[in-house]
C-alpha cells in the first residue's frame, strides 16, 4: 500500500489505545507503520533496478519486521534516556510497552503490503519465494476515508491541525476528481459522489463533536470497518478467480494448450471490475473481468508469448543483462516480444510484467526495452515477434 495509509493506520492504531501504553507511543506507531520501507536505502547506493530487486525484501519478511519493529522502539529509548542524562531527569519511555506498541503497528505493514498484487516475500532469508493477496488495490481511496476520517476526528484540536488535516483532504479531493475523470473510468461518477459524501459528512460530525463523545471507540470502528471491508473484498476475489478458471479452461481448450497458473487483480475504486491473467505453458492471456455487467465479463483479450529466452536469440541476449535479470526475478507473468527484428529501425526486446502493462507500453519498473545488436536479431527464423 502507499505510505500515506500506512501511516494513517498508524496513527489509527495510536488513537485506538496505543498512544496510552507510552510516552513518545504515537510518534513511534506512525514510524513503524512505516519502517518496512526503509528498503528505499538502497537508491542510495544503486538505480532503481536496485531498489526493484530488494523493495518489499527482507524488510517486509516476518524476521525482518520483528527486527526493526524492536530496534525501533530501542532507537525511541536510547534517545530518550540520552536527553534525560542531559537534562539530569529520569527517562519516562516504558520500554517494554513501546517494544509491543512498535511490534504490533509494523507488523500491519507487510499485512497491508501482502492483500495487493505486489506482494512480499515474508519467508526472507530463507526463501524468496513471493506471497499475493491481489484482493485490495496498492491506492485505495477508501482506506483513505476510513483512516483518515478517524484520525481527523481524533487529532483535530487546533487551528493548525485542522488547517493541515484540510489541505490534506483538498489535495486527495483533487487527485481522487482527477482519477475519476478519466476516460474509461466508468465508476468515476459514483466515486466523486461516494468521495465528497463522505468528506461532507465527516466535517459535520468534527461540528458536532463526535469525538468528544466516542474517543477512542471511533478508531477501533474504523479498524472493524477496515476488517469487514477487506473481507468483503476477499470474497469478490474468490468470486473472481473461480469465473476466470472457467474462462481459463475454455481459452486453453481452444488453443490446445494447458493452465499452469490464474489471477484475478483488483481494480482502481471498483471491487467488480478485475485484471485476469491466465497462464498457459506456452503464453499468457490478459482480459478484464466484470462481476456485475454479463456483458463485459470477458473483454479486451489479448494473447502475449512467454518470455523464454531458448526460443528467441534476441530473448536469450537481452535476458542476460542485468536490468533483465532483475526484472524477470521480480515479475509474476513475464512477457517478451521483439520489435524491430528487420533491423531496418532499432530492434528492441521488450518485457513486461502483465500485472501492470503490456510488451510496448512504458510503465516504469515494470517494463524494460533493450535493444540488441542487428546481427543478433536479424535471424528472423528464431525471433518471436507478435
Amino acid at each position: 500500500m502507499d505510505n500515506l495509509t500506512h501511516s494513517l493506520v498508524g496513527l489509527a492504531a495510536a488513537k485506538a489505545g496505543l498512544e496510552k501504553l507510552s510516552p513518545h507511543a504515537t510518534l513511534c506507531s506512525v514510524l513503524a507503520a512505516n519502517v518496512p520501507d526503509s528498503d528505499i536505502v538502497v537508491l542510495l547506493f544503486g538505480d532503481r533496478w536496485t531498489f526493484l530487486q530488494h523493495h518489499r525484501g527482507i524488510t517486509h519478511s516476518i524476521i525482518g519486521t520483528l527486527v526493526l519493529g524492536l530496534l525501533l522502539a530501542l532507537i525511541f529509548f536510547a534517545v530518550d534516556w540520552l536527553v534525560a542524562k542531559l537534562r539530569a531527569r529520569p527517562s519516562t519511555i516504558r520500554l517494554k510497552a513501546l517494544i509491543l506498541v512498535s511490534l504490533v503497528v509494523s507488523a500491519t505493514h507487510p499485512l497491508l503490503d501482502w492483500m495487493n498484487n505486489y506482494g512480499i516475500r515474508p519467508l526472507l532469508p530463507w526463501s524468496s519465494r513471493w506471497f499475493y493477496g491481489d484482493f485490495v488495490f496498492i491506492i485505495d481511496p477508501f482506506m483513505w476515508l476510513l483512516f483518515g476520517g478517524a484520525c481527523f476526528l481524533l487529532t483535530s484540536k487546533t487551528k493548525l491541525q485542522v488547517a493541515l488535516w484540510l489541505l490534506l483532504a483538498g489535495i486527495l479531493t483533487y487527485l481522487v476528481i482527477a482519477v475519476a475523470r478519466r476516460p474509461g473510468f466508468e465508476s468515476g461518477a459514483a466515486l466523486r459522489f461516494f468521495w465528497i459524501a463522505c468528506i461532507i459528512g465527516l466535517i459535520i460530525s468534527f461540528k458536532v463533536g463526535v469525538a468528544r463523545r466516542w474517543g477512542r471507540k471511533i478508531a477501533v470502528a474504523a479498524f472493524a470497518t477496515g476488517v469487514v471491508y477487506c473481507g468483503g473484498l476477499a470474497l469478490l476475489h474468490l468470486f473472481a478467480v473461480s469465473e476466470v478458471r472457467d474462462q481459463a479452461r475454455i481459452i486453453a481448450s481452444q488453443s490446445g494448450e494447458s493452465v499452469t497458473d490464474v489471477a484475478a487483480m483488483p481494480t482502481l475504486a471498483n471491487p467488480f471490475e478485475w485484471l485476469c491473467v491466465v497462464e498457459t505453458e506456452l503464453a499468457a492471456y490478459r482480459f478484464e473481468l466484470s462481476l456485475v455487467d454479463g456483458h463485459k465479463a470477458f473483454v479486451n483479450l489479448v494473447r502475449h508469448e512467454r518470455a523464454d529466452p531458448s526460443n528467441s536469440l534476441a530473448v536469450q541476449h537481452a535476458s542476460k543483462d542485468r536490468r533483465a535479470r532483475i526484472f524477470l526475478g521480480f515479475a509474476r507473468f513475464p512477457v517478451a516480444r521483439v520489435a524491430g527484428a528487420d533491423c531496418l529501425t532499432e530492434t528492441l526486446v521488450q518485457f513486461a510484467d502483465l500485472r501492470y502493462t503490456q510488451p510496448g507500453s512504458a510503465r516504469g519498473s515494470f517494463s524494460l526495452d533493450l535493444p540488441v545488436e542487428c546481427s543478433v536479431g536479424n535471424n528472423l527464423n528464431e525471433i518471436v515477434d507478435e
